[in-house]
């Protein structure tokens, strides 16, 4: 039997709803994720992206270390085709969480993210104090041909605000989408070993 793109989304939904999160291989189309792969890597050589800090703001500092990379936010309405592609890809998927979870989900910020060599970022939560507009993180990997010992991988914890126990380590592999609940799960990214790309984003609701 063939899987539906709508069979996907509401099996994303129901995992979400089940364990609070979901690793999906294979999100994007492989032509897809090269597009965004490769978008990154111009921007990057251009001098497009800032080092990530943390906080927000007027509270926002650079803190190596806490986190060591770099991100170029995605623009409304200056888009490009390959971004509106993703940005149409997760469409679907948001309207199938709400639809499942009730979580008012309206719209969807996020960033490209490289993780120099040596880059990482410690165990945190995808919330920033006092506020709860962000519900559901979802990124999608763009890295090509991953190995093993290249580092990077995300470190998840799979029990609701627990920094130790059970994890699920996910390799940042070339369209591998992972989703879960931005308050609830902290997680960390490892030492990447070689430059690690990616699109990190927020469904968000009205604060």
């Amino acid at each position: 039997m063939t899987t539906t793109s709508s069979d996907r989304t509401a099996t994303i939904a129901e995992t979400l709803d089940h364990q609070g999160w979901a690793v999906i291989p294979d999100f994007l189309e492989t032509h897809r994720a090269l597009e965004l792969r490769a978008e990154s890597r111009a921007a990057w050589r251009d001098g497009d992206f800032r080092q990530a800090g943390v906080g927000r703001g007027e509270d926002r500092v650079i803190r190596e270390d806490i986190r060591r990379d770099h991100v170029m936010w995605l623009r409304p309405g200056s888009v490009t085709p390959a971004q509106q592609g993703y940005l149409d890809e997760l469409e679907p998927l948001r309207r199938a969480i709400n639809q499942r979870l009730f979580l008012g989900l309206f719209e969807f910020e996020g960033h490209f993210a490289v993780y120099p060599e040596g880059g990482f970022y410690k165990a945190h939560l995808d919330r920033h104090r006092g506020t709860r507009d962000r519900l559901v993180t979802a990124i999608v990997y763009l890295n090509e041909d991953w190995q093993p010992g290249d580092g990077g991988e995300l470190r998840l914890w799979t029990t609701p605000g627990a920094t130790d126990g059970p994890a699920e380590i996910v390799e940042p592999r070339l369209g591998t989408l992972v989703t879960f609940l931005a308050g609830e799960h902290w997680h960390e990214v490892l030492p990447a070993h070689r430059p690690r790309m990616s699109i990190t984003g927020w469904f968000r609701c009205r604060e």
